[in-house]
């Protein structure tokens, strides 16, 4: 598939395009057709009417849908209603910086969903072990950012960006949400790879 033909998200377009959408210069009213975006803004975030339903993009989630907490649980954010782990590895971090959080906030909803849908998990805080994962959150998709299997004692290797299927679950290992929400050329072409296996994976 050739990249000229892929259709993006509107906020990926943005990101990588933003800055060539103008207007005409000979218009005195001249302004960007389309505004690169920045990460989630409080005025764009809507209000949830019930208190226990996340909103997407907030970092913060109700105290009624709090992170489980126990000796033998992961902490993560979201409600895991599609039963999708998101593991990332985020040193310093609850679960991630705000950045990092609003663009995986927005990559979710070009897939038609939000953080609720999702459980993220820090790798960085507690190792994930993928036996025990499995058997608190029973992912039907594991979605790896900057986490390779190795990390999290999986029996097999394979690329990044490349489908896996693996004991009832399906992987996607991808580079760390870092290098995504880094003003570079190179953070465009990932971010263009990693929307075109999304596609895939959840055929949009």
């Amino acid at each position: 598939m050739s990249l000229n033909t892929i259709e993006l998200p509107d906020f990926l377009v943005a990101e990588l395009y933003g800055d060539l959408l103008m207007a005409s210069p000979d218009l005195q009213t001249a302004k960007p057709l389309v505004s690169p975006v920045e990460g989630p803004s409080s005025e764009m975030i809507p209000k949830s009417p019930d208190p226990n339903i996340p909103i997407p993009g907030n970092p913060e989630i109700p105290k009624s849908q709090n992170p489980k907490i126990s000796k033998s649980s992961y902490k993560f954010l979201g409600n895991n209603q599609k039963k999708i782990s998101i593991l990332v590895d985020s040193p310093g971090s609850a679960f991630l910086p705000d950045d990092q959080l609003g663009f995986l906030t927005k990559i979710l909803e070009a897939c038609k969903m939000n953080i609720g849908d999702v459980a993220i998990v820090n790798h960085a805080n507690v190792p994930v072990q993928i036996n025990a994962l499995k058997q608190q959150l029973s992912p039907s998709v594991i979605l790896l950012f900057g986490v390779s299997p190795v990390d999290i004692q999986l029996p097999i290797q394979f690329p990044q960006f490349k489908l896996q299927s693996y004991d009832q679950s399906t992987y996607l290992s991808s580079p760390a949400l870092q290098q995504y929400v880094s003003p570079t050329e190179e953070s465009k072409l990932l971010k263009t790879k990693l929307w075109v296996t999304l596609r895939t994976l959840f055929e949009i």
